[in-house]
């Protein structure tokens, strides 16, 4: 390491937000950048551990200690400390094709895993991330990676959501012929439609797809493969003109909350609320569909997740009166038990920068029953539970609710149209039966990766998945591959 005693003179210092009040006024991004020399030195911090838990494990299990995508991590540090961000930028890249993505919403299980984590003061492996990848745009490094030789073979990738996307562009570094299949009008899946914008501006995704054009991936917009919508692709006779199918459409189907007077309106999904304002920033049309404002509301997010935290976040930004969030789950701990947990990522009380912007938060509550007046929504009855859900007599209340949006997570993959069309095997959660050696789903020439196979789950996983598959589908082809995993 080029700092051995870095960790012991430098303390840590991490990116700071702009102030709330500024930040409500627009839905630009407000995360400050460290200046060179404090992003060096943050860098210097990372010790000569003997057993780097921030790499990862290469395991699947929830909680593995770890980069999902294996970033070696003290070695772009090092890299970033002596100041030689170039090749910062190809270390970075030869495990992740987009550190852009992950430096701004990875929750960074890294940095729980790294050693200097025991005493909370861990190393700023995702700020550090971040510096790398925007370094490396800004200074033209990231040029279209153009196969030198064509092996002649197609692939159709379903769904441009990140493990679409990191599938295709490592297909197309293989030398194969990759068409993307997006039944919206551009590319990024939840990156483009679910993020929102001051979390991550989509001009991010932008220049990454037009990377990867230059590097021959042709994006096919307004194709939706399966289903009944007019100009729906069959995909029996897609997975019949390729040589392979990736089968990247994400989790798509919302969990709902099934209860009495769920049918009044101002009661939406969160993914019907989310990519609304996305739309109107990049300035693409709603297609006829209705507007959901927060806007002067008192506004209830059901749902303690990250999507429940875009949804404050965009409230706010909305001129939302005010903001509830109900969390199911007993509150976590402020801290957690380092000699229990670490390196695993542990469970305790986070906040987010959304939930900061002045939301209320509520735990282990359950609701019971929507009521409104004229067919709107007006109030939530709520009750307390405890540790088993079970509702606790005497705590019952109401809350004064507008706009109720549910976050409450993806169930699975949808079934209708692409799936059932196809006829492949699903497993015991509904999810796309694929397994992990191979990706290779009951379907000849059929693979699928990301929130389809696994299920809901984060976009770091969802570039590895992508990854993995897309050289399961190069050693499918050409019965051997050069691609990393």
């Amino acid at each position: 390491m080029g700092k051995i005693t870095g960790f012991l003179e430098i303390e840590r210092h991490d990116r700071k937000y702009e102030p709330v009040a500024d930040r409500l006024k627009n839905f630009r991004e407000f995360v400050i950048p460290l200046s060179e020399k404090d992003t060096r030195d943050q860098a210097a911090r990372c010790m000569n551990c003997g057993i780097p838990y921030c790499h990862g494990t290469g395991s699947t299990a929830p909680g593995t200690p770890g980069c999902p995508v294996n970033n070696q991590i003290p070695d772009f540090n090092d890299l970033v400390y002596q100041g030689n961000w170039e090749e910062a930028s190809r270390n970075l890249h030869s495990t992740n094709n987009f550190p852009e993505f992950t430096g701004r919403i990875c929750p960074a299980p890294c940095e729980a895993s790294c050693t200097l984590n025991i005493d909370d003061n861990p190393v700023t492996i995702k700020t550090i991330e971040c510096a790398i990848v925007d370094r490396a745009w800004d200074n033209g490094w990231l040029k279209p990676e153009i196969a030198a030789v064509k092996t002649g073979k197609k692939v159709a990738v379903i769904g441009s959501g990140p493990a679409g996307m990191a599938a295709a562009q490592q297909l197309a570094r293989a030398g194969h012929e990759v068409h993307v299949y997006e039944k919206f009008a551009k590319a990024g899946g939840l990156l483009r439609y679910g993020i929102p914008d001051f979390k991550m501006e989509k001009g991010i995704i932008d220049r990454r797809v037009a990377q990867m054009e230059a590097e021959g991936v042709t994006f096919h917009y307004g194709k939706a493969v399966g289903g009944s919508t007019p100009g729906a692709i069959d995909p029996q006779e897609l997975a019949k003109q390729y040589d392979a199918v990736a089968l990247t459409g994400g989790a798509e189907a919302p969990r709902d909350l099934p209860i009495p007077g769920r049918e009044l309106s101002g009661i939406h999904f969160a993914m019907d609320f989310l990519p609304q304002q996305n739309r109107r920033v990049s300035g693409e049309p709603l297609n006829g569909a209705a507007d959901i404002l927060a806007g002067g509301k008192h506004v209830v997010v059901i749902g303690g997740g990250d999507t429940g935290s875009d949804c404050i976040g965009t409230s706010f930004r909305q001129g939302a009166t005010s903001v509830t969030q109900l969390e199911i789950m007993p509150a976590p701990p402020e801290h957690e038990n380092k000699g229990v947990t670490w390196p695993n990522w542990p469970l305790k009380m986070r906040t987010s920068s959304s939930q900061a912007e002045g939301a209320v938060r509520e735990f282990a509550v359950l609701t019971t029953k929507f009521e409104g007046v004229d067919g709107k929504v007006t109030k939530l009855h709520c009750v307390k539970v405890d540790d088993k859900f079970k509702p606790l007599p005497g705590t019952e209340f109401t809350l004064d609710a507008e706009l109720v949006l549910l976050a409450m997570g993806f169930v699975h993959p949808v079934h209708e149209g692409l799936l059932k069309t196809l006829g492949v095997e699903l497993d015991q959660r509904g999810n796309v039966r694929a397994s992990l050696h191979d990706y290779q789903t009951s379907r000849a020439k059929i693979f699928s990766a990301g929130d389809m196979r696994r299920g809901q789950s984060l976009v770091v996983w969802a570039i590895r998945e992508g990854r993995q598959c897309a050289r399961s589908i190069d050693t499918f082809l050409m019965g051997k591959t050069d691609l990393p995993g």
